[in-house]
């Protein structure tokens, strides 16, 4: 940029003349532009992306070199570094003009009263370019959020530390450090640079003196020191500013900590084991597809309903993406089951699922097959949730979990309950007391077993729209909840 400021100044010259005193400073002039082309071409190129630059900026010089020689320059300075500090701020830029940043969390005094705080956001930025993956980057955010720096946050490794350091705090650029990035910049630019130099708040005379030494000798043209806490308020500090109530002297303020945790996103891998079950809720047809993390644990559900495009199919899209969400930032599955279950809307009805006949809503019955899928038996038992394998032994030994070593009173089938309550029911009848053998029959159900004991019916069947207990109506069966009958009109 001054390369091509000093060019057009000396296409200008050739037009309107030098300035006015070019004459006796022409020497002077030249060979202070000989001195920039020269700085040009010593640069060092890091990297392919530079090339293009360098390239450029060495064709300019030349121009500027020899277009100065035979018309001079219409202008003696083309450009400066200014301060762009509030200008910076209110246009969101981490760093102002060439500064590095304060902090990566700083606090700015405002005019009115109290401070705002300005968080450093290319941090995510320089750490995906260092390799680091989304869940890391949230981690190591976070933990600048709390500590205001890099020192010890997880997964960071050390060598990456100075990448972040910045102008105060814990990690903070030294006072030199300061000095020869503004001896690197000013070769290329022809006024002085608005740059301070942060010192810490135990800075010496002595110090200060060989900072300006220093900045001499390296052919820097201006400099501004300033110490830490060196005023009573200053604009930008690393800490935030409270107001102090007046307290007696021998009271001494407790200051207790408030340590805030933020969940953090666990991500599946690319790879992960999965279930897919397809349904029917009440008629309507769909697919459930639920992935788990390799060392167990659901983490995500997709639900696809039979009509894509539906606003049927589009709220479960929507549904599952929060819920996935959800399980990756931890919360538990047993709260989704709590809250889901029993939920009551069309469609709902019988469903295809043995383990979960009848369903209130779609809802009800994805979140009750999930239970039995990846719920361990205490926590969905809790919840009244059972499989029919559970239901069975239930009527069968009165307890739905399984018995260990107990094979008296284990039996493996529903045709054999009726025999074996019989036997059970002889052997702890009274001596003179006879018991009726009934005609041996094939259970298939709790109901049929029961009928065949007692010798009625024993219960009303459940209605196929919405599940509730039928009541007897003549020979058929009518349900209070919905309407439906069992057949008859």
């Amino acid at each position: 940029m001054t390369g091509t400021a000093y060019r057009r100044s000396a296409e200008l010259a050739a037009v309107v003349g030098p300035y006015d005193g070019y004459a006796r400073n022409a020497d002077a002039h030249k060979r202070v532009m000989k001195q920039h082309s020269d700085a040009n071409d010593k640069a060092v190129r890091m990297d392919d992306l530079d090339t293009p630059v360098w390239a450029a900026a060495s064709e300019a010089w030349q121009d500027v070199v020899r277009l100065g020689e035979k018309n001079g320059f219409r202008n003696s300075q083309a450009s400066v570094l200014a301060p762009t500090g509030t200008i910076g701020l209110a246009m969101s830029c981490d760093t102002t003009g060439v500064e590095p940043d304060l902090a990566l969390v700083k606090f700015k005094k405002l005019v009115g009263g109290g401070s705002m705080q300005i968080v450093n956001g290319t941090v995510p930025q320089a750490l995906r370019r260092l390799g680091y993956l989304e869940e890391q980057i949230e981690a190591i955010v976070a933990h600048i959020a709390d500590h205001g720096n890099v020192i010890d946050a997880p997964s960071l490794k050390p060598e990456h530390y100075e990448v972040f350091d910045c102008a105060m705090g814990e990690r903070s650029i030294s006072a030199m450090g300061h000095v020869r990035m503004m001896a690197a910049i000013q070769p290329w630019i022809s006024g002085a640079i608005s740059k301070t130099v942060n010192m810490p708040e135990s800075a010496t005379v002595e110090e200060v003196e060989e900072i300006y030494f220093e900045a001499w000798k390296l052919g820097v043209k201006a400099l501004a020191i300033y110490r830490d806490n060196c005023k009573v308020g200053q604009p930008l500090s690393t800490k935030k500013w409270e107001e102090k109530a007046e307290e007696p002297a021998a009271v001494e303020a407790k200051v207790e900590k408030v340590v805030e945790y933020r969940p953090v996103r666990k991500r599946l891998p690319k790879g992960r084991p999965g279930i897919t079950t397809s349904f029917t809720v009440g008629g309507a047809e769909g697919y459930m597809t639920a992935n788990s993390y390799p060392d167990d644990g659901l983490g995500e559900v997709f639900l696809k309903m039979s009509k894509q495009g539906s606003t049927l199919a589009g709220m479960m899209d929507a549904f599952s993406i929060a819920v996935s969400v959800g399980l990756q930032y931890g919360v538990p599955l047993e709260t989704y089951v709590s809250k889901f279950t029993n939920m009551r809307f069309e469609p709902a009805g019988m469903t295809d699922d043995p383990d979960v006949r009848m369903a209130q809503s779609i809802v009800d019955y994805i979140f009750r097959r999930l239970a039995l899928d990846f719920l361990p038996f205490e926590t969905r038992s809790a919840l009244g949730i059972h499989s029919a394998e559970e239901r069975q032994r239930h009527l069968e030994t009165g307890s739905y979990e399984q018995s260990i070593g107990d094979d008296e009173v284990d039996v493996e089938g529903l045709a054999q309950s009726a025999p074996r309550a019989q036997e059970l029911k002889a052997v702890s009848a009274p001596k003179n007391e006879v018991v009726a053998q009934p005609a041996p029959q094939q259970a298939h159900t709790s109901a049929e077993l029961v009928e065949m004991q007692l010798g009625i019916q024993a219960d009303a069947p459940l209605c196929f729209s919405c599940g509730t207990k039928m009541q007897r109506a003549g020979s058929c069966y009518i349900c209070e909840g919905c309407g439906s009958t069992s057949g008859c009109s």
